[in-house]
């Protein structure tokens, strides 16, 4: 029988790496963890999630004193942002949730952090900082990076991407951002709420192309309202340094060009995975430009060998990390056949309005050929929406022929917080109707949740052939009124 120094090692300390690392030691695996930078917690601990939702937060609590005066309050003068101020938040949080990814709280459950770049040299062993380290199982979780469009002039034009945009030593005057996904979305809103001049870039016609146009059309007049300024349906052609201001130059659908200045260019145009210098093609792990192949188990074509996270470029989100992160426990350690499944899996962009969705919307049902019907509730008629200002928005639930449910997006208030009662819903197979009839307090966003399930019933409750009905059997005497 072969002998290992380990029993499992881990490449890639965010967030899939890490649920893999914590669980197989805790479990009683002899572990290994290795990380190329110098810090636990990967992307969304260092240049996403944690970051990009303090910086949003910094701006909602700056716009809201801009706008005081729709509250009811008195107008109130503020001072221009202080940039550096931010990013000392931004590094306080960050220095908060470390302490949780440090190499001494993953030493105390048993497993062995190394930091260093890797390389595989056999199927089973990597060379790390001129040492050999052997495993009976590996787990890649690498992670992903900013991918960079080949695009005339910008390698002679400086930009920022997630990775420094955190950290500016000042608030940019004006700013062109390339890509309107979520980050793109996100950072667009958040600079221009804190004082920044924001231009975006869109090659589709429409922002966050993924979720359904009608969702993602309210969420772009709410943005240009506030000052974004988008341009959908173009194309980059070229960038200029021209010291103190970038200059690009893009393309519309019809081919006319125009010309945008700003003092930063942010790219934001998807994400590529972090797999070089890892050898594994020396290995027979199959991969291409998307990320590693994995089956339904997240095995590689290297059956001891997973990979997990943003580096299969299947769901690229903190969470889906430590889902498959679970996944690969499950299979590694445990020996049991428990196979990812997305079919309710929840994402939420968190712009203000947020919009979340789980399951399939209505672009994807359509891609699938699946008839469905949809059903929506407006924020405009929520209680609490209205006590808070919030007017923008709806809910939107998608179910299929059988009226079961597909899947819900929700575009408006605390939507991402909104969407959890429908993640227990959809998994744990709850009925609707139990929905419809549970309780909930009053006045909270919750209610629309109730209220599109209620929705759904009450065409069938009030239906004139259970009026008829209800005439019939118990004499009712009908409408008092009109």
């Amino acid at each position: 029988m072969p002998h290992y120094d380990f029993d499992i090692g881990i490449i890639g300390g965010g967030a899939a790496g890490l649920t893999v690392t914590a669980g197989a030691a805790r479990l009683g695996a002899k572990t290994l963890l290795v990380e190329r930078e110098q810090e636990l917690g990967g992307d969304c601990l260092h240049f996403g999630c944690v970051p990009s939702k303090t910086l949003i937060k910094s701006a909602h609590v700056y716009h809201q004193m801009r706008n005081a005066e729709k509250f009811g309050l008195p107008g109130v003068e503020v001072s221009e942002v202080d940039y550096k101020n931010v990013v000392k938040r931004i590094r306080s949080v960050i220095s908060v949730i470390q302490k949780h990814d440090s190499e001494e709280r993953f030493c105390s459950l048993g497993a062995k952090v190394e930091f260093g770049i890797p390389a595989f040299v056999d199927e089973h062993t990597i060379l790390l900082n001129g040492k050999m380290s052997s495993a009976k199982n590996w787990v890649v979780t690498t992670g992903s990076s900013p991918s960079i469009p080949p695009i005339e002039g910008l390698d002679k034009t400086p930009y920022i991407t997630n990775k420094e945009i955190f950290y500016l030593d000042h608030l940019p005057r004006s700013m062109i951002i390339f890509g309107a996904g979520p980050i793109a979305t996100e950072m667009a809103q958040a600079f221009c709420r804190l004082g920044t001049k924001v231009s975006v870039v869109q090659r589709s016609g429409q922002i966050l192309s993924k979720e359904d146009k009608d969702l993602a059309d309210e969420l772009l007049k709410v943005l240009s309202d506030e000052g974004v300024t988008f341009y959908l349906n173009g194309s980059v052609v070229r960038t200029h340094d021209r010291g103190p201001e970038k200059e690009v130059v893009i393309k519309s659908a019809e081919g006319k060009e125009g010309i945008l200045r700003a003092e930063t260019i942010l790219v934001a145009m998807g994400r590529r995975p972090n797999l070089d210098g890892l050898g594994l093609e020396k290995i027979g792990v199959e991969f291409d430009r998307k990320g590693i192949k994995v089956d339904n188990r997240l095995r590689t074509s290297q059956k001891h060998i997973y990979a997990a996270g943003d580096v299969t470029g299947t769901y690229q989100f903190t969470h889906a990390a430590g889902y498959e992160g679970g996944i690969v426990i499950s299979n590694a350690i445990f020996h049991l056949p428990r196979k990812v499944d997305y079919t309710f899996l929840p994402w939420c962009t968190y712009t203000d309005p947020e919009l979340a969705s789980i399951g399939m919307n209505e672009k994807r049902a359509k891609d699938a050929g699946i008839r469905y019907k949809v059903w929506t509730e407006a924020f405009r008629d929520n209680d609490r929406s209205l006590a808070e200002g919030e007017q923008v928005g709806k809910i939107k639930m998608i179910l299929d022929e059988n009226e079961k449910p597909l899947g819900i997006q929700i575009l408006g208030p605390q939507a991402g917080e909104l969407l959890g009662e429908w993640v227990a819903i959809l998994n744990g197979k709850v009925k609707l109707s139990t929905l419809a009839s549970a309780v909930h307090p009053y006045p909270t966003l919750g209610e629309i949740n109730k209220r599109v399930a209620g929705a759904y019933f009450s065409p069938k409750i009030f239906s004139d052939k259970v009026k008829k009905g209800l005439k019939f059997f118990f004499h009712l005497k009908g409408r008092a009124c009109g």
